[in-house]
């Protein structure tokens, strides 16, 4: 099962550990205010790196300049596929999708009068070959095209567990459900990395435990590389293989999970004071 949904579901051309995302001195200011300061990091092919940092550090930010919302007044984004190098920064966002790189935001994004069913197709609009006309005309290729995009979505609501609400108006379903659904819909795109903008915000535990175990599943079985921007710490700390850390637009530490946990400067951001937790403050 996991070589199936490796082949359907993720796009990448890459083998596990070669280099995907380059962001080179990555530099955005909205006026007088620096939201990113020369941010470089590096994200290989199966990693779930997590981007982390107090409110207002630049995670976002980064996220947009990597799917083409924002353009960087300054540095370079670069995504590799195995075949080429691609500058992302100048591009639209209708061209990144198409690179295979899927976007989750914080707010749900999601059709709420549409069913479930019906939101996951629509991830698979930047794979549709044939035109409204053609479309129309249900037989042949039209009929071909439907019946493959079907199938993947198919998969989807079974790595996600959502087939008993497949049929179901998104609006009425649970936020849990809905975040869960959200992230099916960025899966149908077959990404080959996947950008998950907090996409546990607003849940309770056992919710964000069961979307962290999603998380997982999209990264173990289809083998998808995740750029994750999460502020609960345990939920990072358990799932993400590397994480670079931000505050105030610029990078202030990256390693491995235990690595950023024990960086006195990750913990002088959060804390506002350079001791670790648990340990007295001294005048």
């Amino acid at each position: 099962m996991s070589r199936a949904y490796r082949h359907n579901l993720n796009a990448s051309r890459l083998q596990r550990g070669e280099l995907q995302l380059e962001v080179r001195d990555v530099g955005l200011a909205f006026g007088g205010v620096r939201a990113l300061d020369d941010v470089s990091l590096a994200v290989h092919q199966g990693e779930i790196h997590a981007v982390i940092g107090p409110n207002g550090a630049g995670k976002t930010s980064l996220l947009n300049c990597a799917s083409g919302l924002y353009r960087p007044q300054t540095g370079s984004i670069v995504l590799h596929d195995g075949s080429a190098a691609h500058e992302l920064t100048r591009m639209r966002p209708s061209r990144i999708a198409q690179l295979g790189v899927a976007r989750s935001f914080q707010n749900i994004e999601l059709f709420k009068h549409m069913t479930v069913l019906d939101n996951l197709m629509l991830g698979r609009h930047v794979h549709m070959k044939h035109r409204v006309l053609t479309s129309l005309v249900f037989f042949g290729p039209a009929r071909r095209q439907e019946i493959e995009h079907r199938e993947l979505v198919e998969e989807v609501i079974d790595l996600l567990e959502i087939e008993a609400v497949r049929k179901r108006p998104v609006g009425s379903l649970a936020y849990g459900v809905r975040k869960r659904v959200e992230l099916g819909r960025a899966l149908c795109m077959q990404p080959s990395l996947l950008l998950l903008d907090e996409p546990m915000a607003g849940m309770n535990a056992e919710e964000k435990e069961d979307l962290a175990r999603y998380v997982l599943d999209v990264n173990e079985l289809a083998g998808v590389t995740t750029v994750l921007i999460e502020h609960d710490m345990a939920v990072v700390m358990d799932i993400s293989t590397r994480v670079t850390v931000l505050d105030f637009g610029r990078v202030i530490a990256h390693g491995s999970p235990a690595e950023v946990a024990g960086d006195p400067e990750v913990i002088k951001a959060y804390l506002g004071e350079a001791h670790a937790p648990g340990e007295p403050q001294h005048a």
